[in-house]
């Protein structure tokens, strides 16, 4: 096999919004593998929001960026040579080894999945760290009941499209909110959410959310942030909750993102906000994947991906994430799984 392989690098670290000099496509050689190791082929390359914040050299839950390496981030591909009694070739494997068309992996870098259950994408989206984030943020923090008031901001998006689903799963009366007519038509007709709202085009959110809302909102699932979490506290009920997942609106501020102070509200409703990351129910992953794929296997769960292809438009690709392109989980074909 050719001993090259191609990688994209961080060659800056953005102020604002990143643009495509802040990467960098090199070659260099394939390490052949050793005892315990294998050889993988990149098949699929997952870009998602919290990436942005690994660009920047401050604390964090997670260790930033290095400067010239490769970018880390989710990977499903398929192994071509093995030197491990654990995989074999052909075996279709995720890991986290990012931006990169050939790695060397050490056995316990990776997990094979069954390519039978699902397509394999799907262990990028819905039965990987988006389905699960959505799924411990909803039913953790904000503990769903029955004929409760579900609202979720960035609702198309990879997270934001399950806890919408498993909100009405709980008998929730849930409301999205998105970008797009498209999107909109996507989570009122394919997700049976109860109803949705258009951000770019609505006049008066505040006023739209309350006839959506009319019983006031008990759980906010917040993927965004800014203006929209600022309309959408104005309708907290007593004891809401909130799970704070993102704030994608001020990932590529260059200043502080200045707004109003949300302690009077949360005092005043007994509201709980909550902010988490996936790693926080690190221990419980296998439960959480367990219930998603029974309830995708019985039809209760749908999704939708965003595929673009070539590895050279991966940086596109992410770029994409903070213009709203994207309906569902953004993925990066790479190249094909032999049938």
């Amino acid at each position: 096999m050719n001993n090259k392989k191609e990688q994209i690098i961080l060659t800056e670290r953005p102020t604002g919004t990143p643009d495509i000099n802040t990467f960098k496509l090199v070659e260099t050689d394939s390490k052949q593998p050793e005892n315990g190791e294998v050889l993988i082929r990149t098949l699929y390359v997952s870009v998602d929001p919290y990436m942005r914040g690994r660009m920047i050299d401050a604390p964090s839950y997670v260790a930033p960026f290095e400067l010239n390496a490769v970018i880390e981030g989710g990977v499903i591909g398929e192994v071509v040579e093995s030197k491990s009694d654990q995989f074999q070739s052909g075996d279709v494997v995720i890991g986290g080894y990012g931006w990169q068309t050939y790695y060397t992996a050490k056995e316990n870098e990776i997990r094979k999945i069954d390519k039978d259950i699902a397509p394999i994408t799907t262990h990028l989206g819905i039965l990987g760290m988006t389905g699960l984030t959505a799924y411990f943020g909803l039913l953790e923090i904000g503990k769903p009941k029955e004929g409760e008031t579900v609202v979720i901001s960035g609702a198309a998006g990879a997270v934001g499209s399950v806890v919408g689903q498993i909100a009405k799963i709980k008998g929730a009366h849930v409301v999205g909110i998105a970008g797009s007519d498209e999107k909109i038509q996507y989570l009122k007709e394919e997700l049976h959410f109860d109803d949705a709202i258009n951000y770019k085009t609505t006049s008066n959110l505040e006023s739209d959310l309350a006839k959506a809302c009319p019983n006031g909102v008990d759980i906010y699932f917040d993927n965004v942030g800014g203006e929209i979490s600022d309309a959408v506290h104005v309708h907290l009920n007593k004891f809401a909750r909130m799970p704070i997942c993102g704030a994608i609106s001020s990932y590529n501020l260059k200043g502080e993102d200045i707004g109003p102070r949300v302690q009077t509200t949360l005092i005043k409703k007994s509201a709980l906000m909550q902010g988490f990351t996936l790693g926080d129910f690190a221990d419980r992953f296998p439960e959480g994947t367990v219930a998603l794929a029974e309830w995708l296997q019985e039809g209760k769960l749908n999704y939708q991906e965003t595929i673009k292809e070539g590895f050279e438009n991966i940086p596109d690709a992410f770029l994409d994430l903070f213009k709203g392109n994207n309906i569902g989980k953004l993925l990066v074909k790479v190249a094909e799984l032999p049938q």
